[in-house]
């Protein structure tokens, strides 16, 4: 695994792991009460959106490994581009349900 591709999938993973931490014993309105919790998700979203479009610019075999690679890449341009689009039930529901795949997928590709 090249160098570059290892530090992308660390960044997904430590943005993955922040998340699950910002989220912990928190519910959906804790999230929908605080800007700085809902900011703090929707950046972290946004690194681990843009970390797998360059792996997919430079490996995309390697992303192929990675669940809904696809879906995740085009929520980081919807938060980017379409903040306004994207309802806090929305997030809350991705980070309930897809984080654990998305880690699970990166570890053990760093695992090869």
């Amino acid at each position: 695994m090249g160098r570059e591709l290892k530090k992308l999938l660390f960044d997904v993973q430590a943005a993955t792991l922040a998340i699950k931490q910002f989220i912990h014993g928190k519910s959906l309105i804790d999230y929908q009460a605080s800007d700085l919790l809902r900011s703090a998700v929707e950046r972290k979203f946004e690194i681990i959106g843009e970390a797998l479009n360059r792996i997919r610019q430079t490996n995309e075999d390697a992303l192929e490994e990675i669940t809904e690679y696809r879906k995740i890449i085009g929520f980081r341009n919807i938060l980017a581009h379409g903040y306004d689009a994207i309802s806090d039930e929305i997030v809350w529901e991705i980070c309930g349900e897809s984080l654990n795949a998305l880690l699970n997928d990166v570890e053990r590709l760093l695992q090869q």
